[in-house]
């Protein structure tokens, strides 16, 4: 299922979202200080392409908690209001719902991506 799933969801929106975290993060690496950032948005654009079969784990550091504040302010809402407003979309119909929820698990990420982990289900 998820084979199909992602495929899917490549097609119908998952190369925009996964092409929305590669620009934010080609953005963040013209900056040297925002190199880190920058692949940890490179990690979660492989996540948007192909998101079916994946969890998002979080862990908790006084760290992550700053970079997601800074995260916030400059790049999350866009991101993650993007993602809401598509998730929205795809729950208008039944067979959409699993893709909404894919994109609301991508809105939460685009809210507090540091500190989270992808693991395999």
């Amino acid at each position: 299922m998820s084979l199909i799933g992602n495929l899917i969801w490549f097609l119908l929106g998952g190369i925009i979202m996964g092409l929305a975290w590669a620009i934010i993060g080609v953005l963040w690496c013209v900056t040297i200080v925002g190199i880190p950032v920058g692949l940890q948005c490179f990690k979660f654009a492989s996540l948007s392409f192909f998101p079916f079969g994946k969890e998002i784990v979080y862990g908790d550091s006084v760290v992550s908690v700053l970079l997601n504040i800074v995260w916030l302010l400059t790049s999350g809402l866009p991101l993650a209001a993007t993602c809401a407003a598509v998730g929205l979309v795809f729950c208008v119909t039944i067979v959409g719902i699993p893709f909404g929820l894919q994109c609301f698990k991508l809105a939460k990420l685009a809210l507090m991506p540091f500190g989270a982990s992808i693991v395999s289900k």
